[in-house]
């Protein structure tokens, strides 16, 4: 069954994409931790990290490195946190949160609740980075 980032990538399901290559997308997190919660996701269907070639692996570090340095530069933040978790959706994807405290990368925080008109506008920022 295909994950919801697989109907993501395939354009079944909207999404604020940032940036994506013919491997890899990144996409704002629909219930996001913080301003500028980014998700970066390989388009290859695979439930663990460790599970994808390290090719594989490797593309999807140095892409998110590329999003990072973008997050960075776009949303005011003391550093870009990375978290690889994989429970809730069995489709490996990278969490880049930018950070100011401890306490912004806690997922059992409530998610933020953010207008379409925000979503665009923190999609359209960011990827003026890229």
């Amino acid at each position: 069954m295909a994950s919801i980032f697989s109907k993501i990538i395939q354009r079944e399901i909207p999404s604020y994409i940032l940036a994506e290559n013919e491997e890899y997308i990144a996409i704002l997190d629909a219930f996001p931790l913080v301003k500028g919660h980014v998700l970066v996701i390989p388009k290859q269907e695979e439930d663990k990290l460790f599970d994808l070639d390290r090719s594989t692996y490797l593309g999807l570090m140095d892409f998110s490195y590329t999003l990072a340095k973008a997050i960075e530069q776009a949303i005011p933040c003391l550093r870009v946190g990375v978290a690889v978790v994989g429970l809730e959706v069995p489709h490996v994807h990278v969490h880049l949160v930018p950070l100011n405290t401890m306490q912004d990368i806690n997922f059992t925080n409530p998610k933020l609740a953010l207008s379409a008109a925000e979503m665009t506008e923190i999609a359209e920022h960011i990827k003026s980075y890229i």
